[in-house]
């Protein structure tokens, strides 16, 4: 990926939610970009639809109006160039911290032994080497999320979608996470959009901080 890569613009965007009765609207005419390899914070109180603007981005959400593009290209479905980190992780169980890294490209079809490779490079850059054959069981919460982070990262995402990811660490990982994260960041230059509600942690971490409201 180069950091020519992952300028997002989002424009006049609206989106509504519900069925026909229930129907509302989650987010209203929102415009902002993200420019290539920039670490965005987005700020704001629950239910203001910052987890609903990540659904769009991430392809899961089709929009009511508006334009929503990565790289001049319109978002209309989920690609492993939009990189989703949730809160709770989605390791698979069953499966090692090296095979869970590596899953991503199996489903590409990538040979085992480059995968397997490419997925060692990722324990490496997210401080697990040792673990690559413990369990999702066998690991903290820190790790766990690191797994994740791992998983999504092989994929060599556009830009990573975080939506609170460390909200369910205690205070000391979750600082050690943000202190990683911005080390991988810097690393790969990848741009970040990065969903919390905590204000120390956006100052912490972002290039810029863009605030929603109800």
């Amino acid at each position: 990926m180069s950091i020519t890569q992952g300028h997002v613009r989002i424009q006049n965007l609206s989106l509504h939610l519900g069925q026909v009765k229930n129907r509302f609207q989650a987010l209203d005419r929102v415009n902002f970009e993200i420019q290539p390899g920039e670490f965005i914070c987005l700020l704001g109180p629950s239910g203001c639809g910052k987890s609903t603007l990540l659904g769009a981005l991430a392809g899961h959400l089709p929009i009511s109006s508006g334009t929503l593009t990565v790289d001049n290209e319109s978002i209309l479905e989920p690609h492993p160039d939009r990189g989703l980190v949730f809160q709770q992780h989605t390791l698979f169980p069953w499966k090692s911290v090296l095979e869970n890294i590596a899953f991503g490209l199996k489903m590409k079809g990538i040979a085992k032994q480059k995968r397997i490779e490419q997925a060692k490079k990722m324990v490496d850059l997210v401080g697990l080497k040792g673990f690559e054959h413990k369990f999702p069981a066998e690991l903290s919460g820190g790790m766990q999320q690191r797994v994740e982070i791992a998983r999504v990262l092989i994929n060599q995402p556009r830009i990573l979608l975080m939506d609170e990811p460390f909200g369910a660490l205690d205070a000391q990982t979750r600082l050690k996470m943000q202190m990683l994260l911005l080390e991988i960041w810097q690393e790969i230059q990848t741009s970040v959009l990065f969903i919390t509600h905590d204000i120390d942690e956006a100052l912490f971490l972002a290039d810029r901080v863009l605030i929603m409201s109800h």
